[in-house]
């Protein structure tokens, strides 16, 4: 079953951090570029991070220089760390194939308040 669970999320303060984690099932990862999407309340899904099978990553400007992408393909696992979070980092947070996507799982919430 074709399966993707992110976890990690939750309410942090601005200038916290957070390690978000996606839990893959299946082959969803072999051989496929991964990456870390966002939707925010009334807004697109944006993307904010990709990372290739050989780890090469890739931010959007607005989180470059705070956020990091990484993975581990022996766990089935692709990590989000997210470091001095903003307000507007605020938004449910998914994982998936950067082509091709699977069925998108529930996401993760993050919030940033004070």
């Amino acid at each position: 079953q074709v399966q993707l669970v992110e976890s990690g999320g939750g309410l942090v303060q601005p200038g916290g951090s957070l390690r978000l984690s996606c839990a893959a099932s299946g082959s969803i990862l072999s051989g496929n570029a991964m990456a870390w999407y966002r939707q925010a309340p009334g807004k697109q899904r944006e993307l904010v991070a990709t990372i290739t099978v050989g780890g090469i990553t890739n931010y959007a400007d607005s989180v470059k220089g705070r956020f990091s992408i990484s993975r581990d393909n022996a766990k089935n696992t692709v990590y989000l760390q997210m470091n001095s979070l903003k307000a507007e980092d605020t938004a449910v947070y998914y994982c998936n194939r950067f082509l091709n996507p699977v069925r998108w799982g529930q996401g993760t919430q993050v919030t940033v308040s004070s």
